[in-house]
């Protein structure tokens, strides 16, 4: 194993356990050849002390601590890790749960396996490699899955996670096949087509689960709208709730063939489906033709340098939505991008909302589930923010 060595005072951030070493951090390596994408690398302070060990990557993030002890990357350290995100999630009755058989298993930093996110469906892992080093190590990551009978297959849908300088051409697969696998989940006694090989992230936004139950409760005899709906998770919840009518909107025609197949198999009506643009659809829609809506859109701002545009998208969405709602409406307004923080997208919602000069009541903050766990010396893993509002 090669060695990195950090710059005097670099340590800091290690020693309070935050997972990632920036390239600014680092001093030089220990030997004559430097280290390669995805190779694992030991860590040092100035003074040759240890620190820590992790996955290399030529990149802003250079390495993603995996442990801060000595220890073997061997079969047993992965069956340990993937074991104890398993325990997590046992703990809050997401596994063998007759509802529900749609979890996070793995969520990167929150379980101490950053580059690396697992998405249970039924009887198969989704996995996503997002580091070089992740990659190299899927298959044995894989094989924990499988011998600790967590699941029976495994997929591999790391290839439009995994940057370009990576140098790894990485293509989606199945790792391990053992029984059929199946098309059709629960989540809290609903059902969804899910389809992972070909749609987005994972094939389902499994973060927004307990939203969608705070949802539901709220949707009894409503006109809901459901912007950037992709599967229609929202718009299935609202529909079970009591909804008079939902129309669910995606720019992706295919997201929206796939909500109304959800609609189907759960055997709602009084739903429509469009395929446009959900700004458009927003302006051009009447007055008060809605007393619920829900803003969940894509993550405007993955990158820092786009963050201040994001705000602005996020502001002009939010204004369009608070000015034609019904009064007395109810709006669910949602940011993933991990960039934006809680305190930012409220601000931005604040300004949107002064604009259009409604009494508005904040009735809900939201956030990630349980299965998103956030590592307590990681705060950049709380990524989802979320507020209910009531506009008079």
């Amino acid at each position: 194993m090669k060695t990195l060595v950090l710059k005097p005072g670099k340590e800091k951030s290690v020693l309070r356990k935050h997972p990632w070493i920036f390239s600014g951090a680092l001093a030089g390596y220990v030997g004559e050849q430097p280290p390669v994408n995805g190779e694992l690398v030991s860590v040092e302070d100035a003074k040759g002390n240890y620190l820590a060990i992790g996955h290399y990557q030529e990149a802003t993030i250079s390495v993603r601590i995996i442990s801060f002890e000595k220890q073997k990357t061997d079969d047993t350290f992965w069956r340990k890790k993937i074991q104890s995100a398993y325990s997590v999630r046992e703990n809050a009755n997401l596994t063998k749960n007759k509802h529900t058989n749609i979890y996070r298993l793995v969520h990167a930093e929150g379980d101490g396996l950053p580059g690396l996110i697992i998405d249970v469906y039924g009887n198969t892992a989704v996995m996503q490699c997002h580091s070089a080093g992740m990659y190299k190590v899927r298959e044995q990551v894989a094989q924990a899955l499988v011998d600790l009978k967590i699941v029976s297959n495994v997929f591999d849908k790391s290839a439009e996670t995994l940057s370009k300088n990576t140098g790894i051409n990485a293509t989606n697969a199945y790792l391990i096949q053992n029984e059929p696998v199946e098309q059709i989940f629960s989540e809290n006694d609903l059902k969804f087509h899910i389809d992972w090989e070909t749609g987005q992230k994972t094939g389902f936004f499994i973060d927004q689960r307990n939203n969608r139950v705070l949802l539901e409760k709220y949707s009894c005899q409503k006109n809901v709208l459901n912007t950037f709906c992709y599967t229609g998770g929202f718009s299935v919840y609202a529909l079970r709730g009591g909804a008079k009518k939902v129309v669910s909107v995606d720019y992706s025609a295919k997201a929206v063939e796939l909500t109304e197949k959800n609609v189907a198999l759960n055997q709602f009506s009084n739903h429509q489906a469009i395929a446009t643009d959900a700004f458009a659809y927003l302006k051009e829609m009447p007055q008060d033709a809605f007393d619920l809506i829900v803003l969940d859109p894509p993550a405007f701002a993955k990158h820092q340098k786009s963050k201040h545009n994001a705000i602005q998208g996020y502001k002009r969405l939010n204004k369009i939505a608070l000015e034609k709602i019904q009064r007395g409406g109810i709006l669910f307004t949602f940011s993933c991008s991990q960039v934006i923080t809680a305190e930012i997208f409220n601000k931005t919602i604040y300004s949107a909302a002064l604009e259009t000069g409604r009494n508005i009541r904040i009735l809900h903050k939201l956030g990630q589930p349980e299965d998103h766990p956030v590592n307590i010396y990681h705060p950049e893993g709380e990524y989802l923010k979320g507020l209910v509002l009531y506009v008079e």
